[in-house]
């Protein structure tokens, strides 16, 4: 019975007919299997195995005097062909049930270093024991290059109850490429499928997992890691740089660049810009260019398009060295149908859920992890954990964090489930989230994690044990929308739409927010952030240079996608690079000098970033001026304060009275309309003295210049009280 199951390949533990047993009489039998061979021997005793009528399997008993405990076979093949090999049947085949019960108990946290492809070393004999998930499972074979893709030949072992099925393969080096063969149980049906803890994926469009052994990490950047353990970032500037690394910039024959190459290149095009980090688009390995990363197929891998794991660190290290932080995209929302990869991974819905009201997202065509799974949450939670640890990532940008908390998200009625209490609410999804921050919060100190939720969901930046989900900071959605909007109204009817931007700061401290103008800004034939403002092209220069100069002093941390920094006009185009040609035009040239410009206005000044969290840190002082287009605030931190005034039509306002709370005089430290970005130059070269002229319910005022489409910050200089 059990040799008939192995030679249909149908047996769950191939360890019980393959290998050496003991036998009753005491004698030792050594059975292996290989179809097609003719005749096999043991090596190192050079004893003959005989045939047991079934092509492919030998047998051999005798004495184990003189046996060692690992043998190699010779196998003879018609052609007159031989192969020599370890018996992987002689190696032991288990991984240490701690292990097992953390993993199948959803506790695991760093499973990526005993599942999948190990590089180990068993008595000396070095190789790779592979592990993998596969519960409704009948057998799993590992296959490759390396048995001619054969799943006869490398039959792999269920441990106990936890449905992970385990096998060392002896001799196997580094970059073998291998994928794992399923039989399912009930349907007999052969899937082919890659492994999910795969650390390398071959060149895309090939599918198949690379084994990879781990070389001595060459990190050159403790001081950063030490300094980020203590690093106050909700006092601290951030100013982020969003990247898809593979239309950045290319070769000069259109291919990618490497992690390496790409970053020396972006190194010094962020230090000349003034970011304080860069954001990585995912570089999760994924199959399909068209989806910039967002349908992961390899949550441990990085992507083959840019080079191999030892390059992403390097690129990592290099940022860090010279203070640049680096964040990542991270996918864990929903993933691709593709075959090879999770979907009905060992025949039946296993890393999604099995009713397609709750499993699939219809809009984006992908299928949605099962939270509810012990061991989902251990994969989702090492692979967090992994980037951080191993890459050195310092947070990760939580994709669709939305569609994770809504059952009914994208959903017409009738297409979804409640929870237990009726309610539209993932619960699964949200204790997922809160025990995902808690992880990287509590293992990596330091890294932050930012949640992509677009809705009103409370408390998504509040501490987990006070009822909030523990992320560090949310996408200030509402805030890019309403700004959007506003900007791509003509100035002359932007009176009546005053509103959008006056209202933001009622929530503005509600959560920990970041201002994002990223890549779906400019995707899905919405245009550049450029092509979306009115008039000429100087005014349309103009909106866009006031666009930033609200976006940097407004609370909030700063996040723009590559390209708008030089007014990119086009819509951005994942298939190329960026057009850096254009910074040999004035216009262009100009907006990155005044991105820089206020970059380093930012962080240089603490009343611009000290408390973006906190309502102290902002007061208004004209927000009612609908008729004129006009705002006027104050940020502060604990012993300095800046006025901010934005006139938001193409009419320069000459002798603009605002009151001041303090006494002595203002200077301008910064304009948008300033000529070396491509203004008109207007402003206000003279330090303004306050006088003693009450003026919107302020004790004392001043009198300025306000540039026509632009803004500009003062700073107290002759200090009053």
């Amino acid at each position: 019975m059990l040799v008939r199951r192995l030679l249909e390949t149908r047996l769950h533990n191939p360890f019980e007919v393959l290998g050496p047993h003991r036998l009753a009489d005491g004698r030792l039998s050594v059975r292996a299997y290989l179809p097609g061979a003719t005749a096999a021997s043991i090596l190192e005793t050079g004893r003959e195995m005989q045939t047991t009528g079934h092509d492919g399997l030998f047998e051999w008993i005798g004495q184990s005097a003189g046996l060692p405990p690992h043998y190699r076979i010779r196998w003879q093949f018609p052609d007159g062909a031989t192969l020599v090999n370890y018996d992987p049947y002689s190696f032991p085949a288990n991984l240490e049930e701690p292990l097992l019960e953390d993993f199948s108990h959803g506790r695991a946290i760093r499973a990526h270093h005993f599942m999948g492809a190990q590089a180990l070393e068993i008595n000396g004999i070095a190789g790779f024991r592979f592990a993998v998930w596969a519960p409704n499972a009948e057998r799993v074979s590992v296959v490759g290059d390396f048995n001619a893709w054969d799943g006869h030949r490398h039959m792999m072992r269920v441990c106990g109850h936890h449905g992970v099925w385990v096998l060392f393969i002896p001799g196997l080096g580094n970059g073998e490429l291998y994928k794992y063969e399923i039989r399912n149980r009930d349907s007999g049906k052969i899937l082919l499928k890659s492994d999910p803890f795969a650390r390398r994926f071959e060149h895309r469009p090939s599918t198949a997992s690379m084994t990879s052994v781990r070389t001595a990490e060459n990190w050159s950047d403790e001081h950063w890691m030490h300094q980020r353990t203590r690093w106050d970032w909700l006092h601290a500037p951030m100013s982020i740089y969003e990247v898809h690394p593979g239309s950045w910039r290319r070769r000069s024959d259109g291919s990618f660049m490497n992690y390496r190459e790409l970053a020396g290149e972006l190194l010094d095009h962020i230090l000349d810009t003034g970011f304080t980090h860069v954001e990585l688009m995912p570089v999760t390995e994924y199959p399909l260019d068209e989806s910039w990363g967002y349908q992961v197929t390899g949550y441990f891998a990085p992507t083959r398009r840019y080079g191999e794991p030892e390059d992403l660190q390097y690129f990592v290290d290099l940022m860090h060295q010279n203070g640049i932080g680096v964040l990542l995209d991270w996918v864990p929302g929903h993933f691709p149908r593709d075959e090879h990869g999770l979907a009905r991974f060992d025949g039946t819905s296993l890393f999604e859920y099995p009713d397609r009201r709750k499993g699939e997202h219809a809009e984006w065509g992908t299928l949605i992890f099962n939270y509810d799974r012990n061991e989902v949450r251990s994969f989702l939670r090492s692979s967090a954990i992994c980037w951080l640890e191993d890459y050195h990532f310092d947070g990760l940008r939580v994709d669709a964090v939305a569609s994770m908390l809504y059952l009914d998200y994208a959903r017409e009625n009738g297409e979804w489930v409640t929870n237990i209490h009726g309610g539209n609410e993932n619960l699964e999804a949200v204790e997922f989230l809160r025990t995902l921050n808690q992880d990287t919060h509590r293992e990596c100190p330091g890294s932050l994690t930012i949640a992509e939720e677009s809705t009103a969901w409370p408390a998504v930046t509040r501490p987990t044990d006070t009822g909030g989900l523990g992320f560090s900071l949310k996408w200030n959605m509402g805030w890019m929308h309403d700004t959007l909007s506003y900007f791509s109204k003509d100035p002359v009817h932007r009176r009546f739409h005053h509103n959008l931007l006056t209202f933001g700061p009622v929530y503005a401290f509600s959560e920990n927010f970041v201002l994002p103008l990223s890549h779906d800004e400019v995707v899905h034939l919405k245009g550049s952030l450029l092509g979306r403002m009115p008039g000429d092209e100087w005014q349309r220069f103009a909106n866009l240079r006031l666009a930033y100069v609200f976006q940097w002093t407004y609370p909030g941390k700063k996040l723009l996608f590559m390209g708008s920094e030089f007014a990119q006009p086009t819509e951005w185009d994942h298939r190329a690079a960026l057009p850096w040609h254009l910074l040999q035009y004035p216009l262009h040239g100009g907006m990155q000098q005044l991105i820089g410009d206020l970059n380093r206005l930012y962080c240089n000044q603490a009343a611009l970033h000290r408390y973006d969290f906190e309502s102290r840190g902002f007061q208004w002082l004209r927000w009612d001026d609908a008729d004129d287009s006009v705002l006027g605030y104050l940020r502060k931190s604990d012993d300095d304060e800046l006025l901010v005034l934005l006139n938001f039509t193409p009419v320069p306002r000459y002798g603009y009275r605002f009151g001041v709370p303090r006494t002595g005089s203002y200077r301008e430290i910064f304009n948008s309309d300033s000529r070396f970005y491509g203004g008109s130059d207007l402003g206000n070269p003279s330090e303004l003295p306050v006088e003693t002229i009450p003026w919107m319910d302020q004790r004392g005022s001043i009198v300025v210049n306000l540039p026509p489409l632009a803004g500009i910050v003062l700073q107290q200089t002759g200090r009053g009280g």
